[in-house]
């Protein structure tokens, strides 16, 4: 099962549509799926903006991003077309994340619609911040129906360090009452003036073009 986790979000609005899909599964996709230890790979375009990408990768470990196998195929090691391709993108999160909760549970099938909630916290407030997450937050937002998987993440790398990942049945899951009951409690007021550098990301899963 996973404990670690790859988030890589990105606007590719100064790349050919194209040419950024066809880079990211007939080149890039594979050659991560080959490095031992990554287990799978999804795809998101952003429901506001299509021209925002999200990719996510379940991982054995964080401890895979740093591996010889990896290390060949990343950063400076890309391929032309990587850089070709990337050097036009603009990064929003690279995120190495270590799954805190459930703590190895892998991307569930099926799910139409994801949200990515990645932000800081205040210092003097982070313990309560971790308690009233795993307690309560996760758990509520978690037995929502629709809601098939709930993950939250510690990671590094990224502006944000926590970050929170949603797959959805359908899209009108947030928009539920049951989801704005279970995200809007007294103790969630209580956090939220304590937040830094909140982003969110509402995604449908990217389909190829046949």
């Amino acid at each position: 099962m996973a404990k670690g986790i790859l988030i890589a979000a990105m606007d590719f609005s100064d790349v050919a549509e194209d040419e950024f899909h066809d880079w990211y599964d007939t080149e890039h996709v594979p050659e991560r799926l080959r490095v031992p230890g990554f287990l799978n790979a999804e795809r998101w375009i952003g429901t506001q903006d299509p021209k925002v990408s999200l990719a996510l990768y379940d991982l054995d470990t964080v401890g895979v991003l740093h591996s010889p196998a990896y290390l060949a195929v990343g950063g400076a090691n890309g391929t032309p077309w990587t850089k070709r391709v990337t050097g036009r993108t603009r990064m929003i999160i690279r995120l190495e994340g270590e799954q805190v909760r459930p703590g190895d549970a892998l991307a569930p099938p099926g799910a139409n619609a994801l949200l990515l909630i990645a932000m800081n916290v205040a210092p003097e407030q982070e313990g309560e911040f971790n308690e009233w997450y795993n307690t309560e937050h996760l758990p509520q937002l978690g037995a929502v129906p629709g809601v098939l998987a709930a993950r939250r993440y510690r990671g590094a790398g990224a502006t944000q360090r926590y970050a929170a990942i949603y797959h959805f049945a359908h899209p009108d899951v947030p928009n539920s009452q049951a989801w704005k009951s279970a995200a809007n409690t007294p103790w969630t007021e209580r956090m939220r003036p304590h937040f830094r550098d909140l982003l969110r990301i509402d995604a449908r899963r990217y389909g190829r073009a046949t």
